[in-house]
């Protein structure tokens, strides 16, 4: 549900817009983005909820709260009301998501059995990301935009039946409850919204309006103070200084970020609308237009990308990758009605999803590698805000690139090219493994292999 989520809307977004009356392509944006900010800016904090009210009790609270907020926006009536309900639905995600890891991890003992958890756990997590477009276009067609969240509905009932089964595990009676750091968590939620807000202003107003500086200045503003609290007086912080002190966390979470702002939420949105708007597709058919996608992505990222890592350094992949990623952007910007299909879809999305399968995970390995155990969650967490606020914020730029019509198709995709470029730049700022970062078939560091490394390739595989 809560990965679905993510893509599920952007199939109807074209019905959304009709039905409640959007008037401007920035504000229809906000349907997506809202849920990704209010994920992104609630991840770190809500993976440390668990701690605090055990894990049961906060994976209750997160499922009930994404369900009400799925029956909110399916039977909302105007723009304010869905976006509402969207950023609801996101604060739920944010709460539940980090409780279901946590409650299969403390649910079973080292060994075979959490083996096959976590790889059910991330086979789920593929699949629900994957699906959303095609399951978004099928109920859409089928009955309404209003079934992508009422579908929620009934699976989250179920599954608030179901919580009873799971164990109320936390921190054992007696020990010290760590305090939750609200106000760093504030200063991000704040900072992020902001700077979001403000981007997206610029679709339909400029850069030198009073109300785009001042969520602009805010934003900025605010992010600095996170950096006050978590540096200097926040005794739990959310994000530990000495992770940031870290190249490979400190650039490959740019990377992250920078990859999330063209990948899965934006790509999806403007391609939604080139096969709707451009290519004459009904719901349904845009949804089986991104069947291709899910496929390359899935195959290639289960199966061919840990073969490569065994072979090839991350800093390799990651360059290899996203040079890919970048041509099937730019070949993705040269399309047009008389592209059909084959020329102005498949072919472009066979490059960039190869690409994106590539360098995704070599990513992830790079900024897990060589934390300390006691800051793996929050090296986790940390990954995860970037990636999520990458996609809020690259959809609100990419729209303004867009403009108010949000059909200039040819410039959004060019500037995730250039945006591709950055990242190849910054992958080359990423420190020289010791060797090739090779691993055995079974995983184990091959010989002279770094072993921090090596941990890296097993953390970002199991999780």
């Amino acid at each position: 549900m809560v990965v679905l989520d993510v893509s599920v809307v952007n199939v109807a977004l074209p019905a959304v817009r009709e039905a409640l009356g959007f008037t401007t392509s920035s504000g229809l944006s906000w349907v997506a983005t809202a849920y990704a900010l209010a994920f992104a800016g609630l991840l770190l904090p809500g993976a440390r909820l668990a701690d605090l009210r055990g894990h049961r009790h906060v994976f209750t609270a997160g499922l009930a709260l994404f369900t009400l907020a799925s029956l909110a926006g399916g039977l909302a009536t105007s723009p304010g009301t869905l976006i509402a309900a969207r950023a609801a639905q996101g604060l739920g995600a944010a709460v539940l998501a980090p409780a279901t890891l946590t409650v299969l991890t403390t649910t079973f003992t080292e060994g075979p059995r959490r083996t096959r958890a976590l790889a059910v756990w991330t086979a789920v997590s593929s699949v629900g990301g994957a699906a959303g477009n095609l399951l978004g276009g099928v109920l859409t067609q089928a009955f309404s935009w209003r079934a992508v969240l009422l579908v929620n509905v009934p699976l989250g009932c179920a599954a608030l039946l179901l919580v009873r089964v799971l164990p109320q595990s936390g921190l054992p009676r007696g020990r010290a409850r760590p305090r939750l750091d609200l106000p760093g968590a504030l200063a991000a939620t704040v900072g992020m919204t902001a700077l979001t807000y403000g981007v997206s202003r610029t679709q339909d107003g400029s850069w030198s309006d009073p109300a785009t500086l001042w969520a602009l200045t805010g934003g900025a503003a605010a992010l600095l103070l996170l950096v006050a609290v978590e540096t200097r007086w926040a005794s739990r912080p959310l994000i530990p200084p000495s992770l940031l002190r870290r190249r490979t966390v400190a650039v490959g979470n740019t990377i992250v970020l920078l990859a999330g702002a063209c990948l899965q939420i934006p790509v999806w949105y403007f391609l939604t609308f080139f096969m709707q708007d451009t290519l004459g597709y009904s719901a349904l058919g845009t949804g089986l237009g991104f069947l291709p996608h899910t496929l390359i992505g899935a195959a290639a990222g289960v199966w061919v990308t840990p073969r490569l890592m065994r072979r090839f350094a991350h800093r390799t992949l990651i360059l290899t990758g996203a040079v890919l990623c970048g041509a099937g952007f730019w070949w993705q910007s040269t399309a047009s009605a008389g592209s059909g299909y084959l020329f102005g879809v498949l072919g472009p999305a066979v490059v960039f999803s190869l690409g994106a399968a590539v360098f995704v995970t070599p990513a992830t390995a790079v900024v897990t590698s060589g934390v300390p155990t006691g800051d793996a969650g929050a090296a986790s967490g940390l990954m995860n805000t970037a990636k999520q606020f990458g996609g809020a914020l690259g959809l609100a730029a990419l729209s303004a690139v867009a403009g108010p019509d949000g059909t200039a198709h040819g410039r959004v995709f060019a500037t995730m090219t250039g945006v591709l470029a950055g990242i190849v730049l910054l992958a080359l700022a990423l420190p020289r493994e010791r060797t090739s970062g090779h691993t055995t078939a079974r995983g184990e560091s091959a010989p002279g292999a770094d072993s921090g490394d090596a941990g890296g390739v097993r953390a970002a595989t199991e999780g």
